[in-house]
């Protein structure tokens, strides 16, 4: 088509736009609007090419176009539509780089080393900056102790059942196994059982080590008590104390020593093999001063390792002894792992006494060795010992001394005697109760509650299990002493003896602050939990005792 027919139609387009709509023919119009449309779609197709094509110069006046089609493009972008030529993608118009030869020539030029050298050198500065600030710091910091070597027994109480049938609803050691759960919340690490051997009194030769008597029940049940402690990861000690029922002495006569000693041998591999975790032995003076080889041998049974249980077993010895030098010695000559004596117990002994007794053993033994008790199988139970109010502060003295402690069943709850020393465990029961019964009710949960909180504690607690023993003040009726380990947390553990008269501390140490925190206390109402006291003037009301704590400050 020329110019001149191009300029004719426009003409007449513009002509017929120009006229009024409604003489236009209906049919007409329609073709005018879908020529309309299609010359819009192309245009937007157009203009999409066009987007596509690359923003390149070359070649304009080649592809430039005539003066004619100038005027029809002008023309044709009067009435909206505009066809524009998009030149073809030029050959090399694309980015694609440096090629590698170029590369390596520019990286070879001397700005591009020296650049690469500045910041080889700043990254090595930097590297050996940071390695020497690290190296300066560890050897500024204080170094950590290590941790001293401890056994199970060392991680937390013992808890004595000496009278199976006193302690269970059924009477034997099915009902044993039943309380194991129990048991478990108080945090105990082991419970000592027994003796439940056949042993007539004062009668050696009808002594059976390895049958157990018919009231406390059968071997069987004794296992399954076994695996139940030990799924709660609590350990069992047998008490094989040869004449626990007789007068004659735990070891029935001196003429019997060495047959009994001998016969016990053959016992305790029974038993370790049955899964116990040691032996209890009361009178372990007699036995180890009569026959040093057969004591040795028993020894070597229970405390020597094997290919087959490599955890340690315990031996653990019980005397009547009271002086802390006897005890001592004793604790040197039997080589028992702990020793339970009345050190704590001797006589009318007043907090001054005591103190001086825990320091001297614990100057002179490792901790480890150390067993601290209040009652037993021939003394009763703590609260008929100490009395019901103070039972809490004997509970917590127990749990914070230097050592391991040792309680007698239903001490944690302040069971009573009531004139025998095998009073039948009261367990949690709201059946049935009045008002005094469930006020004393409400007591025993108490006591149970403060046990198990300080007893977790102590498990939990690097300076409870085994940190430093330092005393702070002590007087007839009151007491003080820190426990610390390296870095942890500090206690101080403080007791007022007195019943009608409070006691003032006045604590100062270079190791202690002004305050501290408290933890628990015998009288929450007079020292809550986490309130702050001063430690140079420390309030202590009758029969009160607080265990107080403060962080480590380096």
């Amino acid at each position: 088509m020329n110019t001149e027919e191009t300029n004719v139609e426009l003409q007449d387009a513009e002509t017929k736009d120009a006229e009024p709509k409604d003489a236009a023919d209906p049919a007409q119009g329609a073709a005018d609007a879908d020529a309309t449309e299609a010359d819009v779609s192309e245009a937007d197709l157009d203009q999409e090419e066009q987007e596509k094509q690359p923003m390149t110069g070359g070649d304009r006046d080649a592809d430039a176009p005539s003066a004619g089609g100038d005027a029809a493009a002008a023309a044709a972008e009067k009435n909206g539509s505009v066809k524009l030529k998009i030149p073809e993608e030029v050959e090399g118009g694309k980015f694609t780089g440096l090629s590698k030869e170029e590369l390596l020539r520019v990286a070879g030029t001397p700005g591009w080393v020296r650049t690469r050298w500045a910041l080889l050198v700043v990254f090595w500065l930097g590297w050996l900056g940071m390695l020497v600030g690290a190296v300066f710091i560890i050897l500024q910091a204080p170094r950590c102790r290590d941790l001293p070597p401890t056994n199970w027994w060392n991680d937390g109480p013992l808890y004595q059942i000496v009278n199976i049938q006193a302690f269970t609803d059924t009477h034997n050691l099915k009902g044993l196994e039943q309380k194991v759960d129990s048991l478990s919340q108080l945090k105990v690490k082991g419970l000592v059982v027994g003796p439940i051997h056949v042993a007539p009194p004062d009668d050696a030769m009808s002594l059976r080590f390895e049958e157990i008597s018919p009231e406390a029940g059968n071997l069987e049940q004794f296992k399954g008590f076994v695996q139940a402690a030990h799924k709660k990861g609590i350990s069992v000690v047998l008490d094989l104390t040869p004449n626990y029922q007789g007068s004659s002495g735990p070891w029935f006569s001196n003429i019997s020593v060495t047959n009994v000693a001998e016969r016990l041998k053959s016992a305790l591999v029974f038993w370790l093999n049955e899964g116990v975790d040691g032996v209890q032995l009361s009178g372990v003076e007699r036995v180890s001063g009569v026959v040093p080889s057969l004591w040795a041998d028993i020894r070597a049974i229970v405390q020597n390792r094997t290919d087959e249980r490599q955890n340690r077993r315990v031996l653990i010895g019980i005397t009547e002894r009271s002086s802390a030098e006897d005890v001592s010695s004793l604790l040197s000559s039997t080589h028992v792992d702990l020793l339970i004596s009345r050190v704590l117990r001797g006589g009318d002994v007043d907090a001054t006494e005591r103190a001086q007794s825990v320091q001297f053993l614990y100057s002179n033994h490792s901790q480890t060795k150390l067993a601290w008790n209040l009652g037993g199988r021939v003394e009763g139970h703590l609260a008929s010992l100490v009395g019901p109010a103070l039972v809490k502060l004997h509970q917590l003295l127990l749990l914070t001394l230097p050592g391991t402690p040792v309680f007698n069943y239903g001490d944690e709850i302040g069971l009573m005697d009531e004139g025998t020393k095998f009073p039948k465990m009261l367990w949690d029961s709201n059946e049935g109760l009045n008002e005094t019964l469930q006020e004393e009710r409400a007591e025993r949960l108490s006591c149970r509650r403060f046990f198990r909180s300080v007893s977790e504690l102590r498990g939990k607690e690097r300076s409870l299990m085994f940190g430093d023993f330092v005393l702070l003040s002590n007087s007839s009726s009151s007491l003080a002493y820190l426990r610390v380990w390296d870095q942890s947390t500090r206690y101080v553990a403080a007791f007022n003896w007195a019943a009608e008269e409070a006691a003032v501390l006045q604590l100062s140490d270079a190791a202690l602050p002004r305050q501290a925190a408290v933890v628990i206390s015998t009288n929450s109402s007079a020292l809550p939990a986490d309130s702050s006291v001063d430690l140079m003037n420390l309030y202590l009301g009758p029969g009160q005792a607080a265990l107080l704590k403060f962080p480590y400050t380096g």
